[in-house]
């Protein structure tokens, strides 16, 4: 498959809306904070995916 020129470029990271908190109950702060920790966990799995991924290429190829 080629490489396009969106390709070529690094990803970059989505900068996240900070809402305004007026108006919001404590319900719906709970529900908000909830999310972004679902969504805290689920990046700190993807650092754990790649640490575990370096782990392994580095026992294989290491020397000795």
């Amino acid at each position: 498959m080629p490489l396009t020129d969106d390709d070529s470029e690094p990803r970059r990271r989505q900068v996240l809306e900070k809402p305004r908190f007026d108006g919001w109950d404590v319900s719906q702060l709970q529900d908000y904070i909830a999310e972004l920790k679902a969504e805290i966990a689920r990046a700190e799995a993807a650092i754990g995916a790649r640490q575990g991924h370096r782990a392994a290429a580095e026992a294989f190829f290491r020397k000795g």
